[in-house]
């Protein structure tokens, strides 16, 4: 990976996201991952477009050729990245969790919004 660190793209205006983002950031001791709201404009250098960046988190591992990961597929590749917290990655190689968890976070995703602020969920 370099020495360039890894950023968590999230939604800056979501309670979920900002409270989630901040246990992450508590819990990485050694500093691997940069935190960037996707509202920030600095978000735009990564080239993702704004739709992917409003429907889920991102981390992206820079290099010549970035590697992405979004939504529930993230979550692993942080695990890995955050001290104590990296035997928790191999949760998501066990047959049938990812799955699971994509469509979880895919759920929550879709109804954060009503969560955080009281807006009635999407039906359909």
């Amino acid at each position: 990976m370099g020495g360039e660190r890894a950023t968590l793209i999230y939604d800056g205006e979501c309670g979920i996201c900002r409270r989630s983002m901040e246990l992450v950031r508590r819990w990485d001791r050694e500093h691997r991952i940069a935190y960037v709201a996707f509202q920030d404009p600095a978000a735009a250098r990564f080239g993702i477009a704004l739709p992917a960046l409003a429907a889920a988190m991102h981390l992206v591992f820079p290099g010549p050729e970035p590697k992405v990961f979004s939504g529930a597929d993230a979550a692993p590749e942080i695990l890995k990245l955050l001290p104590g917290k990296r035997p928790l990655a191999a949760v998501f190689a066990v047959p049938g969790v990812r799955p699971v968890a994509r469509r979880l976070y895919a759920w929550i995703a879709a109804r954060r919004r009503c969560v955080v602020r009281g807006v009635p969920p999407r039906l359909g």
